[in-house]
């Protein structure tokens, strides 16, 4: 499940998360078609369709697909008896110098 922020503004700004199954699900909320999402990740088409049918997928990878799709990932853990708190960092590549 993929958990998008949509930002709502009505009598002052609030955020409104959306849940959505699969990053298919997610391309079409974008409307974006497999190839404009393959061009901004660099592949073929067919390559697409294979990321949007795993159901586990690298960090990176994840953030990338979000990204060609016009969208910012986020990672939030909800812990017991604590508020939300949002992961930063990870999935980000990194050059290795």
């Amino acid at each position: 499940t993929v958990y998008i922020h949509i930002p709502v503004f009505k009598s002052g700004v609030a955020e409104q998360v959306r849940q959505i199954e699969g990053l298919k699900a997610l391309r079409l909320l974008a409307r974006r078609s497999q190839e404009q999402i393959a061009q901004s990740l660099g592949v073929k088409q067919p390559s697409v369709l294979k990321i949007e049918r795993q159901t586990d997928l690298y960090l990176s990878t994840l953030r990338r697909f979000v990204e060609a799709a016009g969208g910012k990932l986020e990672l939030r853990v909800e812990l017991p008896g604590a508020d939300p708190i949002s992961l930063t960092g990870l999935g980000v590549l990194h050059d290795k110098a």
